[in-house]
Order: structure tokens, then sequence, then C-alpha cells
């Protein structure tokens, strides 16, 4: 009786969660992961643990290893000597296929710097000790974004496809009528449930529809720009609406010039028409102690692409992203690869400065039309706003 009680108790505890693997990247400084591969269910993560200098955990195939498959990366995580190690977690996906990783750093994964999960025993001829092989074996020169000056080859490079949108329909009830709108939708972004109470009132007075909702506790997220050579730490962040960001300005002469997925290195009045925002150049010099700063509130949450508009530094690779959608093929990585096929040196490319000539400037984050790269929440509560603020005024 004892033992099936036991039995009965034990059939319904919860099923236990995935396993946990900690893998060290560039552990002491060396060009490792450490453990190089692990053996993993689907469930499971992988924390990757960051050591000094800058690395990637970006994810490429068996046969290219140098070469991102536009899956995951982490983008570049830079750690300071004697800092405390920052972590990305990587979930485990459905299936047994063997899953490769590199690190996108200059000539790392050309000397061996990679990475697998569930890969074949040895002797198979795609083992890992095999994968590990022909990374060292192609030098990393077939990787498109391996080049910290922009001069990868362009001839394995392929240009991701432009980003979608696509039409969607919204049905509003408002004092007992039915109202029916369209609106364009950004892919990957999240819709905002917008009801004609949340209206009322912009509805009633015949104003601009309210904004979309924003987060209970704004946050502002600090990215430094060329605090390490030429890039934006972190170059890669997800805000929330009502969240700012700001940039702080180090040595030397940068900007940050907001532009689009498609055009890397030209700011976004240029490529789409629609004015963006630019910060000017803000030269600072070595030994300054009072840095420059820019910055701007998340309106919405489509993606926002930017470069800094300094002679080749676009073609570099200094470009950053914030709420990019990393499931999908516009994803940072594939902004920061397209930025570096550009041979954009841009005289041109420090945008409006005129407008953000001030050493902090709280600017909004414009959005082009549904050409471009408008939001699904801020195009639905706009549209419904002046589709019923219409019919009101013709019933009046």
């Amino acid at each position: 009786m004892i033992t099936s009680g036991l039995a009965l108790a034990l059939s319904a505890l919860p099923l236990a969660y995935g396993a946990n693997w900690d893998v060290q990247v560039a552990p002491g400084g060396n060009l490792v992961y450490n453990p190089e591969w692990v053996a993993a269910n689907p469930g499971d993560t992988v924390t990757f643990s960051f050591n000094p200098k800058a690395h990637t955990v970006t994810q490429s195939s068996f046969d290219t290893p140098c070469i991102s498959s536009q899956q995951f990366d982490t983008g570049f995580v830079n750690v300071t000597a004697g800092s405390t190690p920052q972590t990305k977690i990587f979930n485990v996906p459905e299936g047994d296929t063997p899953l490769w990783f590199y690190c996108r750093q200059v000539g790392h994964c050309g000397q061996g710097m990679v990475f697998a999960i569930n890969p074949p025993a040895d002797p198979s001829p795609r083992s890992f000790s095999a994968f590990k092989a022909l990374a060292i074996a192609q030098n990393g020169t077939a990787s498109s974004s391996s080049s910290s000056s922009g001069s990868s080859t362009s001839a394995a490079y392929t240009t991701p496809p432009p980003p979608q949108w696509q039409s969607a329909t919204a049905t509003v009830t408002f004092n007992n009528s039915v109202y029916t709108t369209t609106y364009t939708s950004y892919d990957g972004t999240p819709l905002l449930i917008v009801t004609a109470v949340q209206h009322h009132e912009a509805i009633s007075n015949c104003a601009s529809p309210t904004a979309p909702t924003p987060t209970a506790n704004p946050i502002d997220h600090t990215i430094q720009v060329g605090e390490n050579g030429l890039t934006y730490t972190e170059s890669n962040i997800t805000a929330s609406i009502g969240d700012t960001v700001t940039f702080v300005f180090h040595a030397k002469n940068h900007t940050v010039t907001q532009s689009s997925f498609l055009k890397p290195c030209i700011p976004l009045l240029e490529s789409t028409g629609v004015q963006g925002f630019a910060s000017g150049f803000k030269p600072v010099a070595a030994d300054a102690t009072d840095l420059p700063t820019f910055t701007i509130t998340i309106n919405d949450t489509a993606p926002i692409w930017g470069y800094c508009g300094q002679t080749g530094h676009c073609a570099a690779g200094m470009v950053f992203s914030i709420n990019a959608v990393e499931s999908g093929p516009n994803n940072f990585a594939a902004f920061q690869n397209l930025a570096k096929q550009s041979n954009q040196t841009s005289s041109s490319s420090t945008g409006s400065s005129s407008t953000t000539d001030t050493s902090s400037q709280n600017t909004p984050t414009s959005r082009p039309n549904s050409r471009g790269f408008v939001s699904s929440q801020a195009s639905l509560s706009l549209t419904i706003g002046v589709v019923l603020c219409g019919f009101i005024s013709l019933m009046l």
C-alpha cells in the first residue's frame, strides 16, 4: 500500500527542468570555448560566460564554419579585464541535429575558436574535430563578418531579404457601433490590443490618439560609443516603449546616425525620405572626463538601425540596433554584415546633425510610413483614432 501510494505521488510530480551547460568563452585569454562541445537534450540551456575582450557565439553550419547562418548570434560581448564575466543563454531546440557555432572576432574562427552541440563522435567525417579542422583550413577568410576593416569576401556574401510587412485588420466597438480598420504590421513586432476605452478621450476631442502603452518602469539603456575601438557597446539591445537610450561618446570623433536595414551606412532621410535621429559629430579629446551624450526615447517596438558617420567606420562594422528581430533574417548580425559590404565612406552620412547639436538631447524615434519601419502598435493606434474621429465628425 505504501509503495503504490509513493509511486502515485511521484507520478504526480512535474517533469524535471532541462539541464544547464556552462561554457566559458575565451577563459584565460585562450581562443577556445570550454568545453568545446556538449551533448545536450531538447529543452536544455547552454549558458555562455564571456571572459575579457570581445567575442561572440554565432551559429554557422558544418560546411562553412566561419560564416553566419543568420540564426543565433550573441553579438559582440565586450568584457573589460578584471570585470565579472557576462552571460548569454542559448535554448537547445527540439531534434537531434548537430548545431555549430564560432566566434566572429577577426581571425578567431580561423584559429579554431568553434563550438558544437551534439556533434557526431569520431571517426565520423562530420565530427567536432573535423568541424574544427575545417575552420582552421578555411582560416576564417570565408566569413563575411570576420574583418573589422570591412574587407570581407563579397563573393561568399548573400544579401539578406528586405524587411517584411503585412496588412492586418482590427475591429473596434464604440457606442454600440463596430468599426473596422486596416494597418501595417512589421514582421516580428508584437501587436498591441487596442480598445475603444483606451481611445475614448482622444476620440471625443478628435485629438491625436493615445500613444502605445509604455512600460510600467521605464529604464535608461547606456551605449558606449567608441570606447573599445570602432564599436558601440552594447551594439544590439532590446528596449521597451518609454525607455530611453543614452549614447556616451568616447575619444576621437563619432556620430550616432539612424539608418535603415538595407542601407546601413546611409542616413534614414536619404534612403527613405523620413527624418531620422542624428547626433552630429562629437569630437572628444583623449583625456576628456566630461563625455558628451545623446539620448533618444523608444516610442514603439519596431527595429531601430544606426551607424557611425565617420569616414570608413560603418564599413568597418560600427553599427548598432535596438529591438532587432533576432529570430529572422533581418537580425543584427545580418545588418552588420551588410554594413561591411558597403563602400560608403559617407561624408554625407551624418544625418541632420543641425537638429541634434546639444550634448544631450531627448529625441523621439520617428518611423517611416507603411513602406518603412512602422510598428504595429503606433500604426494601429493612429489609424483607429483617425477612423473613429472621422466617423464621429460625420455624425455631428
